[in-house]
């Protein structure tokens, strides 16, 4: 496990069950380590915990505004749906006002990942749609800026094309690294994905909490205006009831995870970016971890803290509702 820290322990019966490793980092406004566990330079792929910073181009273009987009359809730029109704209901909207066929988004037709949405799909016979793929709306985004730069959606997906040089660009700018340095490899809905240190994860979070701080004014301005939007429809990054859609309800953060145990947040006020990954791809841990981080930083809001631990308090029940273990944060936060 050589550059992991260990981060949270799970027992059953009193007997240690479960250890995640991984990194923390948090940098502060001036993109300063004041916090970490684990090697923060270690390079990890965003997954879509990048899609905050990759839907800024096409908001700096206007896009947004040229084709009559509400805040609640931009904000599903940055979301990974779990296409309940408020979600497909956005996505078609967008699609009408841009005149995009869902025919051209490049991903296999999915099905709702809520599981009520499914089964009322299914009562009403309707079959699979690329829409409903989690990622459809970072897709849409995509489109949208492939056709301005060039006259056609068609290409969007490769890491070539003008739309994903112009967003490779922007993850470069956000995350303070050279364009160069970043790898690249293939997402699951099939656009490029891309990896950055752990530390830079937190540095391009923190610039999207303090706007002023990005290096480009008009990545910048499109931060100033997307952001709001994301804290204004949080239910537009996943749904009800998940940790992305509940971390944005605090008009203090910006949040965002993706696959394989990554997240990033930033605190506003604070001007601190976190970020950080569980190792073992865990995600579920995500808000005990979170909340815990929070405690060690300073960051008391109770409202916030409650909902964090409304999502995963620690305490390990079986499927008869009985308390069988607990879950333990035992990471140590190392200054500067």
């Amino acid at each position: 496990m050589e550059g992991y820290a260990k981060l949270i322990e799970e027992y059953r019966g009193g007997l240690l069950e479960n250890t995640h490793y991984g990194y923390i980092c948090v940098v502060d406004k001036d993109s300063n380590v004041v916090y970490s566990a684990g090697d923060v330079n270690s390079k990890v792929f965003y997954r879509s915990a990048s899609k905050p910073v990759q839907a800024l181009p096409t908001i700096a273009m206007g896009l947004d505004r040229e084709f009559g987009l509400t805040d609640t359809e931009c904000a599903i730029f940055a979301g990974s749906h779990t296409a309940q109704d408020v979600h497909v209901n956005a996505l078609e909207s967008i699609m009408r006002k841009a005149g995009i066929d869902e025919n051209d988004l490049i991903m296999k037709p999915a099905v709702p990942a809520d599981v009520q949405s499914n089964e009322e799909r299914i009562r009403k016979g309707i079959p699979p749609r690329k829409v409903f793929h989690n990622c459809s709306g970072k897709h849409l985004s995509l489109m949208l800026l492939q056709r301005r730069l060039t006259g056609s959606v068609k290409g969007y997906h490769e890491i070539s094309s003008p739309a994903q040089q112009t967003v490779l660009r922007a993850m470069a700018i956000a995350s303070e690294v050279d364009k160069e340095d970043i790898g690249i490899g293939i997402d699951g809905c099939g656009v490029p994905v891309f990896a950055v240190p752990i530390k830079n994860i937190a540095c391009a979070f923190k610039n999207l909490a303090r706007p002023e701080k990005m290096a480009d004014e008009e990545l910048a301005e499109a931060a100033r205006r997307f952001v709001p939007m994301i804290n204004a429809n949080p239910i537009m990054l996943r749904g009800r009831g998940f940790i992305c859609g509940n971390i944005n309800r605090d008009q203090n953060l910006i949040g965002k995870g993706g696959a394989m145990g990554v997240y990033g947040v930033a605190l506003k006020e604070e001007g601190l970016g976190i970020s950080l990954k569980i190792a073992d791809g865990t995600d579920y841990l995500w808000p005990f971890l979170l909340a815990g981080i929070f405690r060690e930083i300073g960051y008391n809001k109770q409202e916030t803290l409650d909902m964090l631990y409304s999502l995963n308090s620690g305490i390990i029940r079986n499927d008869n509702d009985l308390v069988v273990g607990e879950a333990k944060n035992v990471f140590e936060l190392k200054r500067g």
